[in-house]
């Protein structure tokens, strides 16, 4: 049996692993290897040749991957990553190939020695339960470069064998978001199991080399977790308020090129069915990475636009004043504008230029087009006026303003065109033909052939959504208000917030949000059931945030966290979620504003002046919010059910298997 042959990386005394001043090295938790002590510091160079796996960004810890899957680890000096990488110059990057005795870093021993830190160099092979047979230690004094180690690998394992051990940093010197990282990309498979990485508002959404390979049991019972999700061909981490700082510190271990706006390549399907899964999962991954950066800024719209009625309905202000003009634009232009913004966030997504296709949006939003939009008789065949020419041909000019769909058109439009020019256009020239060519072409298809037909089937599905709000308002309230959160859980939801807003964008208001807003305080008012109700601290430390994120509109903390976890208590939920998506409906509750539950209240205030559709919005959000909690307090949660939540993930610890809520 061949092995592979390892060189010391710098100059000292090798030691036993055993003997290093750290209880995970030394009682080879992380792996096999040895230590080499006493060292003068200076050039670090590779012990094996292979591939850079994860570069420290305290530059402390380096991984490489022979061509035989042994991962080693190289971790210079004890607890060093506190010094934030003051004594080392990395000279390498992930993705790297390296030789054995190739320069990988420089080490100060002077600045680690002065900081009261430990100079031992350690290397360890981090798979060794999966890929190491044995390891051979030469002892002895060495300088860097010296042979000091034979690596025997085990026989070769088929792929779907369990996930690749990943190489993370010791343990012991990871904290706070670093760790709950670390563990994440170890439950998910290792590194090497993640092609491409995005978040949402709550979730860090993986797309994974392969999904087996995830413990969902392991993963869901990490601090700082609060559930795993799959759907849409994404392996998603639900975080709650602190994702952005999770999703960091994952790019940073695994690489900011894993780090993309873009969803990966995936195998395409096989069968009819299979075309109609990966086409839904493909449309709601645009429509989810379009509206995910723009939902605060509508949020936040929504919320002025109230404020602005509200001083209106108190005559603070009127509205021929400057005050009203100056507030009525901050609340009014993210959704005037809606198309530019859209537009450069789909692009995103896409693959297209964002910059271009924002011109796009621009072109649809141009004052004098909209001018055009609001002029023409209907035709009598088409049902719409053709109200604009182009150099004689006519057509119809919608008016694009407040928009959605047509700009995410666009922007697929774009990134088909795109790329052809780049081919066609000379590179002499590209710089300024290749903008010039798309937001022409692009413009005119939009205008002349694609946005009027997106235009009447996006009208045309809030109307009928309308229609069927209108044939009964109180069992339409009453079977949304049950069933919404149930699509939060799947993702769904992502195919409702876009005509939602579109409605909000083009008729000022929304009933479908209203019904959607009493779910949101619904949901808030079971999790607050548990948190007062349970004795469980770790639990209440959840719930208790949780019922405050719902309130504010952000369910999914609530629901991953606490109420499906326990079962009855999400149907209590969805029980007060009925009531008051009942009441709603019975008070014809209007909403003129995109945030929901008890902080949107003031976009139940209607801009002509206070009326019942914020006393209905009221008396709504508190059914729903008593009938929860007290349905949850009496018959949907006791604290053995927290008791029993835990044995069974302790059962299926390391099962391949998504856990049963």
């Amino acid at each position: 049996m061949s092995g592979t042959h390892v060189l010391a990386p710098i100059d000292g005394k090798v030691i036993d692993l055993g003997d290093v001043n750290d209880p995970v090295f030394a009682s080879r938790k992380m792996g096999d290897g040895f230590a080499i002590a006493g060292t003068s510091g200076g050039d670090v160079l590779a012990p094996v040749s292979g591939t850079v796996i994860m570069v420290a960004k305290t530059g402390h810890a380096i991984g490489i991957s022979t061509d035989e899957g042994l991962q080693f680890l190289v971790h210079l000096g004890i607890d060093t990553v506190e010094l934030e990488g003051r004594p080392f110059e990395v000279s390498v990057a992930k993705g790297d190939t390296v030789e054995a005795g190739d320069k990988l870093a420089t080490m100060d021993v002077a600045a680690i020695t002065e900081a009261g830190k430990d100079t031992t160099t350690v290397v360890i092979v981090t798979n060794t339960k999966k890929k190491l047979d044995s390891l051979e230690v030469i002892p002895g004094t060495v300088s860097a470069g010296d042979p000091v180690a034979v690596a025997f690998p085990r026989e070769a394992h088929p792929v779907a064998a369990a996930p690749v051990e990943p190489v993370p940093a010791p343990v012991d010197t990871l904290t706070g978001h670093d760790a709950t990282a670390r563990d994440i990309i170890a439950g998910i498979g290792g590194p090497g199991n993640v092609r491409s990485v995005t978040h949402c508002i709550t979730r860090v959404r993986f797309y994974l080399q392969d999904e087996s390979r995830a413990d969902d049991a392991f993963v869901s019972d990490l601090d700082g977790v609060i559930d795993v999700v799959r759907a849409g061909g994404q392996y998603q981490v639900v975080i709650g308020a602190d994702v952005e700082d999770v999703y960091d510190a994952v790019t940073d271990q695994l690489g900011t090129e894993v780090a993309s706006e873009t969803q990966p390549d995936k195998p395409r399907p096989t069968s009819p069915w299979g075309w109609v899964k990966y086409g839904f999962s493909e449309v709601i991954g645009v429509i989810t990475a379009s509206m995910i950066p723009i939902i605060g800024l509508l949020a936040a719209s929504g919320i002025i636009k109230g404020i602005l009625s509200l001083l209106m309905t108190f005559d603070v202000i009127d509205d021929t004043s400057d005050t009203f003009v100056i507030i009525n634009a901050m609340s009014d232009a993210v959704f005037l504008f809606l198309p530019i913004f859209v537009g450069f966030t789909a692009a995103k997504r896409l693959g297209a230029d964002p910059v271009i296709v924002a011109i796009i949006g621009g072109v649809l939003t141009y004052p004098s087009m909209m001018e055009l939009a609001e002029s023409g008789a209907p035709n009598e065949v088409l049902g719409m006026p053709l109200n604009a020419d182009l150099f004689g041909l006519p057509f119809h000019m919608a008016n694009y303003s407040y928009s959605i769909f047509p700009i995410i058109v666009a922007a697929w439009v774009a990134s088909r065109i795109e790329p052809w020019l780049k081919r066609v256009v000379p590179n002499i020239l590209r710089m300024i033909f290749v903008p010039l060519l798309e937001v022409v072409i692009v413009s005119l298809i939009i205008l002349l052939l694609l946005g009027p037909v997106v235009m009447f089937i996006s009208t045309g599905i809030a109307s009928a959504i309308q229609g069927v709000y209108d044939l009964s308002p109180t069992i339409s309230g009453l079977l949304i208000g049950g069933f919404y959160q149930a699509l939060v859980i799947f993702g769904l939801h992502w195919a409702v917030i876009p005509l939602v807003a579109q409605d909000i964008a083009s008729t000022g208001h929304s009933y479908l949000n209203a019904i959607i807003s009493a779910t949101m305080v619904a949901q808030g008012g079971a999790v607050l059931a548990v948190f007062i109700k349970t004795k469980a601290e770790k639990l209440k430390g959840l719930a208790g945030p949780a019922a405050i994120s719902a309130l504010c509109g952000i369910t999914e903390p609530a629901m991953y966290g606490v109420n499906l976890k326990y079962g009855r208590v999400f149907i209590t939920a969805s029980i007060g979620g009925a009531v008051g998506g009942l009441l709603t409906g019975l008070l014809n509750v209007n909403m003129w504003g995109f945030t929901g539950s008890l902080i949107g209240f003031s976009s139940f205030v209607n801009p002509e002046g206070l009326d019942s559709s914020f006393w209905g919005f009221l008396i709504a959000s508190g059914a729903a919010l008593v009938t929860s909690f007290l349905l949850t307090y009496f018959f949907g949660f006791k604290d053995s059910d927290a008791e029993k939540s835990r044995e069974v993930k302790k059962v299926r610890l390391g099962s391949r298997e998504p856990v049963q809520r």
